[in-house]
């Protein structure tokens, strides 16, 4: 296997530890362990292959899943945002109201019965956070465009 096979696929793997762990506390140093990398070479590779930094990925996985948990309507927002991994109620809410485009308060407390009546990988698709998209209900994306320096 080439070098830069090798080293996407231990991207990869970090990738994975992510969307498998993501209520975990994880931190670059971490994941540039599970991909065998130094913490800065890790950062500036992810970011190269997947066109965002490791946090920034992070957050738009524990912000699609909270969306999920906040749809069902029987947990606090406090709850959700300690459920997805994070551990700060004021940074969870900016994050979540940048890249959604409303307060997971009022995105909790509006109707989603449109994606009850169709399949949980439909509603998954359409409802998943995705950057440079316009913000509003009717595809549910959000523009998820922001800096992202911070660790996770």
């Amino acid at each position: 296997m080439s070098a830069d096979l090798d080293e996407l696929r231990r991207l990869r793997r970090a990738r994975d530890r992510m969307d498998r762990e993501y209520a975990q506390p994880l931190d670059v140093p971490a994941l540039a362990r599970t991909a065998l990398m130094s913490p800065a070479h890790f950062s500036r590779r992810f970011r190269e292959a997947y066109s965002e930094t490791p946090y920034s990925y992070l957050m738009t996985r524990r912000i699609e899943r909270a969306k999920a948990l906040l749809r069902r309507g029987d947990l606090s927002v406090t709850d959700v945002c300690f459920a997805v991994g994070c551990t700060s109620l004021g940074s969870f809410s900016a994050r979540f109201t940048e890249i959604v485009g409303e307060t997971p308060s009022l995105y909790r407390a509006r109707s989603h019965d449109e994606l009850r009546a169709m399949p949980a990988c439909q509603a998954m698709v359409l409802t998943r956070p995705r950057r440079g998209r316009g913000q509003g209900h009717a595809g549910e994306g959000g523009s998820g465009g922001a800096s992202a320096a911070a660790p996770a």
